[in-house]
């Protein structure tokens, strides 16, 4: 099977290794010149064999909009584009109605694994038709852990379907690591009676409920920086965690811990927070509690 793949950066440059491996012949396209097979989209769309599928793997929003409308204009009646990006569901209506009008299918995938995905295989989400999701089973396939499908792969449901199960994996994702945070500053807070905390994350790796891939990950951060005295404490969001959060309103969904992760993220942003510089004088009002004058 032959696929072209737009978009070799960490995530797209590692899978194109990994299908490749596993005996997908990949043609890709980025715009860095380093990285790419093809000097265009055009080439890209020449150099595949029809019926086509080309896999999307740029950043979501205006990015993937404008690809999604180039291949609209390359492609032909019967191929296939696989959106596997991190779009928000409802990008992903609008990208399928526009490419059926040339009669081009769509699916979408929802892409988890990171960096570390080209060796470990990648958990797919994915949303579409059938039969065009059997179509490209191969690249399923190849692309995921290995082991039984069903442990790793999931067909959702519709277009659509696949991008809102990555949404909600991706909010669990922000709450699970808030948590492991707070867990990390409270032994740091005991300095006087934890000694160790790095080997108290290390330890809770086997055997333990709160064991995971990501508690492994906090492990290997710890071994690298003991203290993370090498990075500051601000943290971005990509998007996921804001659209889990409408969802649940929109579905009156209690979400607290997901929502309140997201909240989190918007603290470590704001190096003296007015919400906490107003707690601070509340509480000084009210109860006389001491507070922390300004430098």
């Amino acid at each position: 099977m032959h696929i072209g793949l737009v978009g070799l950066g960490r995530m797209g440059d590692n899978m194109r290794a990994r299908l490749r491996q596993k005996g997908i012949a990949v043609t890709g396209f980025d715009r860095n010149p380093a990285v790419t097979d093809v000097a265009s989209l055009a080439d890209l769309v020449t150099a595949l064999p029809a019926p086509r599928t080309v896999w999307v793997m740029v950043p979501a929003g205006a990015v993937t909009a404008g690809v999604i409308a180039e291949l609209h204009d390359l492609l032909e009646s019967g191929d296939l584009v696989i959106d596997g990006g991190n779009s928000r569901f409802t990008d992903d209506f609008t990208h399928a109605e526009l490419l059926a009008t040339k009669g081009i299918d769509y699916v979408d995938a929802g892409v988890s694994g990171g960096v570390w995905g080209r060796d470990n295989g990648y958990g797919l989400m994915v949303g579409g038709s059938s039969t065009q999701v059997e179509r490209v089973m191969p690249v399923f396939d190849a692309l995921r852990p290995d082991g039984p499908r069903d442990e790793g792969f999931v067909h959702v449901g519709e277009v659509g379907a696949g991008h809102y199960a990555k949404m909600v994996h991706n909010g669990i994702e922000y709450a699970l690591m808030q948590a492991y945070a707070e867990g990390y500053e409270l032994l740091e807070a005991r300095d006087d009676l934890i000694k160790d905390v790095p080997g108290t994350f290390k330890a809770w790796q086997r055997g333990t409920v709160v064991r995971s891939w990501l508690l492994e990950l906090l492990v290997r951060a710890l071994d690298e920086d003991a203290d993370l005295s090498d990075i500051e404490g601000y943290v971005d969001d990509s998007g996921e965690g804001r659209w889990t959060v409408e969802e649940a309103i929109a579905n009156a969904v209690p979400v607290p811990t997901i929502s309140a992760s997201i909240f989190a993220r918007f603290v470590s942003r704001q190096e003296d927070s007015p919400a906490m510089k107003a707690v601070a004088a509340l509480r000084n009002q009210f109860g006389g509690h001491a507070v922390k004058k300004a430098e």
